[in-house]
Parts: structure tokens; C-alpha cells; sequence
């Protein structure tokens, strides 16, 4: 399953995801994987989530971006939930049909291995 939150830049939803992660945390059992583009939250992000800044690991494109996301995965099949903030900053094709595919890949991913993804997006919702 894959959880889109959307809106314009300062619009909240970077707080939203922290709410839900915090929430996740109370609620499941397994381990939680949280990605940024950036070293922005890591004074915000519980010590119980393994907290990942992508810049550290050169993601520069959407191919990379799917190894990365598999590689986590086979490093850890505990992994009950993903949550990636800014996520249109981690890829390098952001047109709505490789956005589109990207988020089924996760989807398809998510149900296979059972991990629920939870995505930041700046884009207008409309």
C-alpha cells in the first residue's frame, strides 16, 4: 500500500508525515525505515526509526532510487513500513508518467514483501 500526501511547499506535510510516523510506531511491530533527500529531520525523527538521508548515497535516478529501496529491504526483512519525505527531489524523471510508474512499482513491491510506504510530495494535489 502506498500513502500519497500532497500539497505546495510549506504546507504541512512534512509534519503530517511525522504525525503518521509516530502513530506507526505506537501501532506496529516491525522495523520503520524513514528517508529524506537531506539532513533535515534528525533531530525530529525517534530513535526507534532508522532514519536514512539519501544524499549520502548518491540516489540520482528513479532506477537507482527502486535498487535503493530493494536494497534496504534485503538488508532487513523486518521491515514493516517506509516513509519518504520529499520524495520528487530523490528522482531524477519527474513527469507524471514516470512518477506514475514509480509509485506502482512501489505499490507492487509494498504488497509483495508487506511493507506499507508513506510518500511527501511538493506538487499541487489537483
Amino acid at each position: 500500500m502506498v500513502k500519497l500526501i500532497m500539497g505546495l511547499k510549506g504546507s504541512g506535510k512534512t509534519k503530517k508525515l511525522i504525525e503518521l510516523l509516530n502513530a506507526a510506531i505506537e501501532s506496529e511491530n516491525g522495523d520503520i525505515i524513514f528517508i529524506e533527500k537531506d539532513k533535515k529531520l534528525t533531530y525530529d525523527i525517534p530513535y526507534t526509526v532508522r532514519l536514512i538521508h539519501g544524499s549520502d548515497y548518491g540516489i540520482s535516478t528513479n532506477q537507482l532510487f527502486k535498487g535503493f529501496v530493494s536494497g534496504i529491504h534485503a538488508g532487513n526483512y523486518d521491515i514493516t513500513h517506509m516513509f519518504i519525505d520529499n520524495f520528487l527531489r530523490m528522482l531524477d524523471d519527474t513527469s507524471n508518467e514516470a512518477v506514475s510508474e514509480m509509485l506502482a512499482w512501489l505499490d507492487e513491491f509494498g504488497e509483495k514483501e508487506n511493507i506499507k510506504f508513506t510518500i511527501s510530495a511538493s506538487a499541487d494535489a489537483a
